[in-house]
């Protein structure tokens, strides 16, 4: 059992593959699609599947364990934990608020968008309204 269509996205140069790894499974906690209680899938597996090194897939799985949001269970396998969604949550809010936003905001400014257009644009899933706030 490898990880859902999720983790099958290219790999980018921006930064190292396990960290790559490790938020394409952060990203499918928050999704919902690996629930609290739900195994990761075994690293032979991911790495086959995603024709990587299992030592790479094993440093991704590491660093999940080391920032607590699974649990080894000795001869089991890892474990998404309990109530680690939430924190994912709020962390990546918290990192959003920080990091994006500011970036966006300034975009929002130079580009003169009305709150109404955003609002639009928010409700169809991102898709542009005209001035009139149409689609």
């Amino acid at each position: 059992m490898g990880l859902p269509d999720a983790m099958d996205a290219d790999w980018n140069d921006s930064q190292p593959i396990y960290r790559q790894l490790r938020d394409r499974v952060v990203a499918m906690i928050l999704d919902g699609v690996l629930k609290e209680g739900d195994p990761l899938p075994s690293v032979r597996n991911v790495a086959a599947e995603n024709r990587v090194n299992p030592l790479t897939v094993l440093k991704a799985w590491q660093q999940l364990a080391d920032e607590q949001l699974v649990e080894k269970r000795r001869g089991m396998g890892m474990y998404v934990k309990d109530s680690v969604r939430d924190v994912l949550l709020e962390a990546e809010r918290r990192k959003f608020l920080e990091t994006q936003w500011p970036e966006i905001c300034r975009t929002i400014r130079r580009l003169e968008l009305s709150p109404r257009e955003l609002l639009a644009a928010a409700a169809t899933g991102g898709a542009a309204p005209d001035k009139q706030g149409t689609i």
